[in-house]
């Protein structure tokens, strides 16, 4: 068995038990019990390799591995992602509304329809994938005020020239 698949086969193994005796007694049939005769005899045997319908998983193995597990999830629940627009005094309103989402899209996938004018006075329209342009891009310029938010020709966007009718809307997806 490969190092990497023992890993998850015990990693399996704890998280399906709360204790090593739970294992080791999901090991045990009701055959061994009868002719055994003794529950703690049952367990060593298995504990041993010689008896049992699974993985061999040693008591040491086992319990470091459940406090490893413990260990990771305590971490991500105390793990906290400092916010691009933490202690930002927002004045304009856009700011304040994306700041209020930042948080919540983080891990997930939203969609903002963005119209505005760039610096040529052209009309700029597009949709930001916010949850993936915060997770690509630095937002410190955006909520400090030193750049605005405009869609991208990597974003899903369109584009309306008011200056050359002709043109039209132009998507780009």
């Amino acid at each position: 068995m490969d190092q990497e698949d023992g890993l998850t086969a015990v990693d399996n193994i704890v998280t399906q038990f709360n204790t090593y005796e739970d294992f080791l007694d999901s090991q045990i049939t009701t055959v061994d019990l009868y002719y055994l005769e003794d529950e703690g005899l049952a367990r060593q045997l298995v504990e041993l390799g010689y008896r049992g319908t699974g993985e061999v998983v040693k008591r040491e193995d086992f319990e470091a591995r459940k406090a490893a597990i413990e260990i990771a999830r305590m971490a991500e629940r105390t793990q906290k992602k400092t916010l691009t627009s933490a202690g930002k005094d927002l004045k304009d309103n856009f700011l304040k509304a994306l700041a209020l989402r930042e948080e919540d899209n983080c891990n997930g996938k939203t969609v903002i329809f963005i119209r505005d004018r760039n610096s040529h006075g052209q009309e700029v329209s597009g949709y930001i994938d916010y949850a993936h342009r915060l997770k690509i891009e630095d937002f410190e310029v955006y909520f400090s005020g030193k750049r605005r938010l405009l869609p991208k020709p990597t974003d899903m966007r369109c584009v309306s020239d008011l200056t050359r009718p002709n043109l039209g809307l132009f998507c780009r997806t």
